[in-house]
């Protein structure tokens, strides 16, 4: 989200002149509502800049980590076919020392 989006600031807000008629609202209570209405616009610029802040470094802490995932595939691949080899290796043994008939 940019800030073009938003089309008042807390400031504006703030310096807002209502004009004032015979029967228009109580300019006191209009103002008490104005300041509520800062106070929120200001919580929710801070919490959307707090989270800005934590995707961008939730994207680089991901970027970091992809490479790492890709070593570990490779390892468990290694490691796969080097159980592979051991289990071959045992059962030549087994063969060798028990005969044909352990292996049937």
């Amino acid at each position: 989200m940019s800030e073009e989006r938003f089309q008042l600031t807390s400031k504006e807000i703030l310096e807002k002149d209502f004009k004032t008629s015979m029967r228009g609202y109580n300019q006191e209570e209009v103002d008490e509502y104005l300041d509520l209405i800062i106070q929120d616009y200001d919580r929710f610029t801070q919490e959307l800049e707090r989270l800005q802040q934590e995707n961008e470094r939730l994207r680089k802490n991901t970027s970091r980590e992809m490479p790492t995932r890709t070593q570990n595939t490779n390892t468990n691949t290694n490691n796969h076919q080097v159980n592979y080899d051991i289990l071959k290796r045992v059962s030549n043994l087994e063969k060798a020392v028990f005969g044909k008939k352990y292996a049937d």
